[in-house]
């Protein structure tokens, strides 16, 4: 007769659930914040669980950092500084810093220890990012650092966790508006907004926002196996007109940038925008 193996059993959801194995616990500590947590998956490799909410895996965590970087970069055009709420992880610094055309990005980030544990047993997310003399990493509030920063960002990041605890007050409707007084004319504001299937009011809420406050405010999908219940909706609001950029144009950024990804396209950047029925209805 075998082990019984450990499962971690993540229930974000009311009324669902899914479980990964923990083939050997790494790391397991509570801070000021959270409860922090990293094992060993035999499909995702390294796993990152904050208050055992799956948060990033080594094994699918590119398709949600390349998504939240390159689709506003590359759609803008003409990105130089970029600021990043959360992603304490270090991988959305590692997709925006891929862009030798950004020249500032600053991470903000409320949790010193998320960032010191992840350097050391989540080194492949971040690959060598930290050290990147573009990235200038601040340890605060991201909410507070919002309504106080002098602003001038092309393109502003939310990677916040969900709308539960510290994360809650990256979902408000005056974190929105003071991240749109910090973006430059024309420059592009996208945010984790959850699975839209099983986290339907956290869309509505968001896109309510940003119809009064952005000219152009809508979301686009990718679906991220661990993030469970279908595909993962990325709030999308901006001024100008990046989201209409022709596939050819997008075509010649991306091979003019010469980065390497592992999910994002010039065609699945355009075809992420193309939302199902589901989803429009969940869009005041």
């Amino acid at each position: 007769m075998t082990d019984m193996p450990n499962w971690m059993r993540e229930q974000l959801h009311g009324h669902y659930a899914q479980s990964l194995t923990v083939d050997k616990l790494l790391y397991d500590s509570e801070t000021d914040h959270q409860r922090l947590r990293v094992f060993e998956n035999g499909t995702f490799g390294r796993v990152l669980t904050l208050d055992d909410v799956i948060q990033t895996t080594e094994g699918d965590n590119f398709i949600y950092h390349e998504m939240l970087t390159h689709v506003p970069i590359l759609a803008h055009g003409a990105a130089k500084r970029v600021c990043i709420v959360g992603g304490g992880d270090g991988g959305m610094a590692r997709e925006v810093l891929k862009h030798t055309s950004v020249d500032h990005v600053t991470m903000v980030e409320i949790d010193a220890g998320v960032v010191e544990f992840s350097k050391e047993y989540l080194p492949m997310l971040s690959q060598g990012a930290f050290d990147d003399p573009r990235l200038d990493l601040v340890i605060a509030d991201g909410a507070e650092y919002m309504k106080t920063t002098q602003g001038g960002y092309d393109v502003i990041i939310v990677d916040s966790t969900d709308p539960i605890g510290p994360g809650e007050v990256l979902f408000t409707d005056t974190f929105y508006g003071h991240a749109k007084r910090a973006l430059t004319p024309g420059g592009i504001l996208v945010t984790q907004n959850g699975v839209p299937f099983l986290q339907g009011d956290e869309l509505t809420n968001t896109m309510r926002a940003f119809k009064a406050l952005f000219a152009d405010a809508t979301c686009y999908m990718a679906t991220v196996p661990t993030y469970a219940g279908g595909p993962m909706a990325f709030g999308w609001g901006t001024d100008g007109d990046a989201r209409a950029v022709p596939l050819e144009i997008l075509q010649q950024r991306f091979a003019d940038a010469g980065i390497t990804t592992d999910y994002y396209t010039p065609e699945v950047h355009k075809a992420a925008f193309a939302l199902p029925r589901y989803v429009l209805n969940l869009m005041p």
